[in-house]
């Protein structure tokens, strides 16, 4: 069987899976994570963590509820939807065979899976439209940069109506702003253009044809091939040679039909409303062979010629869960990239800062008596809401109060073998070095007292 680039992107996504010959160095390993894929360690988490809070609270208010789909799903559904001659599908999927030779990629992209869930589960019976919001990993064999990851997280939302009222592209482009302006970046920009419907854009598409026909010798080869797949992903084109013949090619919102300028006049209206800014880009068309009319993308531009971070996109999709077999069932959408969108954060610095500890008790046990009731009395503590940190694992005395004094506890409870017998135990200020002992039954009164 002929091996086609998809198959040659998967075989080559196979070899960054392959580790690497561990050190024979006793204790070490060079085995790391895979090319393109991170860890999140403790002080990124709270960033990841305020991202999702920040989209997900914009999401409940707006009444959108959430959705968990797989990350594994059948290879067909992208081929389907995103489009055989998109790059995601061509290039950058995940694939695998499984033993009972299915075909499954790891998901690229949200909107497919949704879509399916909304089929699978009857979503079109339920009160209209049905609004979803979904946070989590997606997979692409990219080149990995800064912002640009092989597995990365997105935020999704996606509006699925009956109805394709311009109110829910508008509504999308909202959410996906306002969460990126929560987070405090900067210079926001939206990009957007409309790419008609099926009738309006077969006649742009004879147009546009025949304009790079004209220019064939001069294309690249990526833009040759896809002229004769796709003549629209030439407008995508970031080759330089090709960018003088796309500056001059038809612009499609001259050729949009009736109703797809009055879709497209009434988003724009409802933009200038809201005042939000946006400029027209006659070549945004965003790759994807399932949009129909508005696409946007969401940018932050540096101001001074030195970056411009690309953080969000989306568009309308009316024939998306036509094309699965459903009726046809208009629907809007948008996602926001984590990871670009930290690195814009952290460019303008507006990072959150890491939270001081909440632990506000060090405990410390002295002798196997005690080690062995450690566990019963703060789980006693935590029922009281009083946070505490341990480190059970030490058995010097001196060791964990340098323990609770690297970590700034203002209390530390010292729990040895007499007051295991006596069931008490001594309450420390850290500060001072003054102590007492008191009873268990009343240390929690006694610690809530000492921390207002």
């Amino acid at each position: 069987m002929k091996k086609t680039k998809k198959a040659q992107a998967s075989s080559e996504s196979k070899k960054e899976l392959t580790a690497k010959k561990p050190s024979e160095k006793r204790g070490s390993s060079n085995l790391q994570s895979v090319k393109g894929m991170h860890d999140i360690l403790a002080s990124e988490t709270i960033i990841y963590e305020k991202a999702y809070r920040t989209f997900r609270d914009l999401c409940e208010y707006y009444s959108f509820n959430p959705i968990t789909t797989p990350i594994l799903e059948p290879i067909e559904l992208y081929q389907r939807t995103t489009g055989e001659t998109s790059d995601i599908v061509e290039k950058e999927m995940f694939s695998l065979r499984t033993k009972g030779k299915d075909m499954l990629a790891l998901r690229p992209e949200f909107t497919p899976g949704i879509c399916r869930a909304y089929l699978e589960h009857g979503m079109n019976k339920w009160p209209q439209p049905v609004k979803l919001f979904s946070i989590g990993p997606l997979f692409r064999y990219q080149k990995p940069q800064a912002g640009r990851l092989r597995q990365f997280n997105q935020m999704d939302i996606e509006i699925i109506s009956l109805e394709n009222d311009p109110i829910y592209d508008v509504q999308s482009i909202l959410i996906a702003f306002k969460t990126i302006e929560a987070l405090r970046v900067k210079n926001l920009n939206i990009k957007i253009n409309s790419i008609g419907c099926k009738n309006c854009r077969s006649q742009y598409r004879k147009h546009l044809t025949n304009y790079y026909g004209s220019h064939e010798k001069s294309l690249c080869l990526d833009c040759k091939r896809r002229a004769k797949q796709n003549v629209l992903r030439l407008l995508d084109c970031k080759v330089e040679k090709c960018q003088p013949i796309k500056q001059g090619a038809p612009v499609i919102l001259d050729h949009l039909c009736n109703d797809c300028k009055g879709h497209f006049r009434s988003v724009l209206e409802h933009l200038d409303n809201l005042k939000l800014p946006y400029v027209l880009d006659h070549f945004l068309v965003r790759g994807l062979d399932y949009y129909t009319n508005t696409v946007f993308e969401i940018f932050s531009d540096s101001g001074n010629g030195e970056i411009n971070f690309a953080l969000a996109g989306g568009g309308r999709y009316d024939y998306l869960i036509e094309s699965l077999g459903g009726k046809h069932t208009p629907a809007v959408g948008a996602a926001i990239g984590v990871e670009s969108t930290i690195e814009a954060m952290r460019y303008y610095d507006v990072l959150p800062k890491q939270r001081a500890s909440d632990k506000n008790v060090f405990f410390v046990h002295v002798g196997e008596l005690a080690k062995k009731q450690s566990l019963s009395i703060i789980e006693e503590l935590r029922k009281e809401k009083i946070a505490i940190v341990e480190s059970l694992g030490k058995e010097s005395l001196g060791a964990q109060l340098k323990q609770a004094d690297k970590l700034q506890a203002p209390l530390a409870l010292i729990f040895g073998q007499k007051e295991a017998y006596e069931e008490a135990i001594i309450l420390r200020d850290m500060k001072s070095g003054a102590q007492e002992t008191v009873p268990l039954s009343k240390i929690a009164g006694m610690i809530k007292r000492r921390l207002v």
